[in-house]
């Protein structure tokens, strides 16, 4: 289970702002890159500034990066905008935003840098994974735990934890550790779920 499949829902109540975006003439493309940038604006900010009480702005931010999300996919699906490059820049978007997004903790105090730099390599390799699925026939996979989604989840509510109580920096020793945990067990999902997902074709095929 991912909270990436409550997506459908999330989905439907942006569909007006979708269809309002597409009628002023925004692109996929456009949203994508915006999201992008917004991600390494917040991101460079809460690293030039490591300070607890700008942390308030990660939750925020993430959820509405979430919703743009949506809405570039939606764009392209809904709205005959797909194209190799927009899907190019949808993956290599999202990893520069985590990276963007989730570095700016290697400079909080009592925070392990080297915690949060292992996390930053799991959830690329994720992604990685996810994305490599597809060049042996299987499709794109997002499997949790621990999906772009959930990672979403977990780092903006300790964000938000961060900002209201600043001693809970300490945690980072106990939650980037249990967080490597379950990144690891995301691309063994990945992989497994590829495998078979290849496997059961084959076999729907020999029939």
């Amino acid at each position: 289970m991912t909270i990436y499949n409550l997506k459908p829902h999330f989905q439907n109540l942006l569909r007006p702002i979708v269809i309002s975006l597409h009628k002023n003439g925004i692109t996929a493309n456009q949203v994508t890159l915006g999201a992008m940038f917004l991600s390494i604006a917040i991101g460079s900010l809460l690293s030039l500034f490591p300070f607890s009480a700008l942390y308030w702005l990660l939750p925020v931010f993430l959820f509405i990066r979430m919703a743009l999300n949506a809405i570039d996919g939606m764009l392209a699906r809904e709205h005959h905008q797909k194209s190799d490059l927009g899907a190019i820049y949808n993956e290599i978007g999202d990893v520069i935003s985590d990276v963007a997004l989730y570095l700016p903790f290697c400079f909080l105090p009592n925070v392990s840098s080297a915690s949060v730099l292992v996390i930053l390599f799991l959830t690329i390799l994720t992604e990685f994974i996810g994305v490599l699925a597809q060049t042996i026939g299987a499709s794109r996979r997002y499997d949790g735990p621990m999906g772009k989604s959930d990672r979403a989840f977990v780092f903006g509510t300790y964000g938000l934890i961060i900002a209201i109580f600043p001693s809970a920096w300490s945690w980072s020793h106990y939650l980037f550790p249990f967080m490597g945990i379950l990144l690891l067990m995301t691309c063994y999902q990945r992989v497994v779920k590829a495998l078979c997902e290849i496997s059961l074709d084959e076999k729907l095929q020999s029939k």
